[in-house]
């Protein structure tokens, strides 16, 4: 299922992240596994926020997106299933 994963970093450890030179390798190792759609980066409510467009395979894969940016970023992480228009084009067929 297609998820946008809303990723907001905790300042002051992604500033660590930062000035240890982690954070590239924390986004590495998770987008190596989920293989996003695309990715976006911005700041949502005053933080440094990611914005990832990938394919859930299995709800059971949301602990090892999440637990790097949980443990390494000290992050708020939010799923949502989202479509893209072809996906809404063929729901409304369904309707």
């Amino acid at each position: 299922m297609r998820m946008l994963l809303t990723v907001q970093m905790d300042t002051e450890k992604a500033n660590k992240a930062i000035a240890g030179k982690t954070l590239a390798q924390t986004l590495k190792s998770v987008f190596d596994r989920i293989k996003p759609e695309a990715a976006y980066f911005g700041s949502l409510d005053g933080m440094r926020t990611g914005f990832v467009v990938f394919d859930l395979k299995e709800p059971s894969d949301i602990p090892s997106v999440a637990e790097p940016f949980f443990q390494d970023l000290g992050a708020k992480i939010s799923f949502m299933p989202v479509m893209n228009l072809d996906d809404v084009q063929a729901g409304l067929q369904k309707a």
